[in-house]
């Protein structure tokens, strides 16, 4: 099986070529942004970004946030996000991987349960979520849409 490791400072270039052959959704623009998030992202004790790659291509991530929580008897929530795998590198282990390690991380930082949601109709989706240790059906998923019109901290619109 692939091995996955956390993300470095210089994957952004090969994380972003990933997210732009993907049909999962478009990713930062323009670079200046991205590089300014991914520097959050990095820094940030609450979130750990993996990475699966075939000689220097990434070619699968996920993203662990972890939340603080007074319910639970203190432990953490763990949430995935941006789980994403090549196409051309499907089916090879390389998304196991990631999500296998950001399981990992998730339980050594004490999260009570780790929760994903996915808005993808392929049942192959699904049964690989599944397979790696996902319960469907034990929590309802609900999501809040920006309203139209809002604008961000620097006064650009906000886009759907």
């Amino acid at each position: 099986m692939p091995d996955a490791r956390l993300a470095l400072t210089a994957d952004l270039a090969s994380l972003l070529d990933l997210f732009r052959v993907s049909d999962v959704s478009s990713p930062a623009e323009p670079i200046e942004r991205a590089e300014q998030i991914w520097r959050e992202m990095l820094s940030d004790p609450s979130v750990a970004v993996f990475v699966s790659a075939d000689n220097a291509q990434i070619v699968a991530s996920c993203m662990l946030i972890s939340a603080p929580n007074l319910l639970r008897a203190g432990r953490r929530h763990g949430f995935l996000e941006n789980v994403v795998t090549h196409p051309a590198f499907q089916g090879q282990g390389h998304g196991r991987a990631v999500v296998g390690a950001a399981l990992a991380e998730a339980w050594t930082r004490d999260c009570h349960h780790v929760l994903m949601q996915s808005g993808r109709q392929d049942p192959r989706v699904h049964r690989f979520y599944q397979r790696c240790g996902f319960e469907p059906g034990l929590r309802v998923g609900y999501v809040a849409r920006r309203p139209a019109g809002e604008m961000r901290q620097d006064g650009s619109p906000c886009t759907p």
